[in-house]
């Protein structure tokens, strides 16, 4: 049951790509499209990635969703803030993308996001056409 609860976003990104596919009605496409996204960004299963004390490591403790990091408070508003304060883009891409995992999974956030994009913007310029 923990594996379904956590990596339900695999299969609603499934249904997305079916969605799109078979050119199901738009409205399907949003939800579906920031369901995935949500799931990536706050709930896909990941490393912390938080810079350690020593300023050369990062957090290998499980975090939920790229954005969000492990049960210390600190590390938490660490990885939100790495992600807004100005850094070095390394620095932010090894911290929040330790692992192929979390790069898939950042992936799928992105692509979740332009999915939602497209929904609402093709059928506008469809039906202007």
């Amino acid at each position: 049951m923990r594996g379904i609860r956590s990596y339900w976003g695999f299969l609603a990104a499934a249904l997305l790509v079916v969605a799109w596919g078979k050119g199901g009605a738009w409205q399907i496409i949003f939800v579906l499209s920031l369901a995935v996204s949500a799931w990536a960004l706050f709930q896909v299963p990941v490393w912390c990635g938080a810079v350690n004390r020593d300023g050369r490591t990062y957090c290998r403790e499980n975090a939920s969703g790229l954005l969000m990091g492990c049960r210390r408070r600190q590390h938490r508003w660490q990885k939100l803030k790495m992600v807004v304060a100005r850094s070095k883009a390394g620095d932010v891409s090894r911290a929040i993308f330790p692992t192929a995992k979390d790069k898939f999974a950042a992936f799928i956030a992105v692509g979740g996001l332009a999915s939602a994009i497209a929904a609402v913007v093709v059928p506008v310029i469809v039906d202007k056409g």
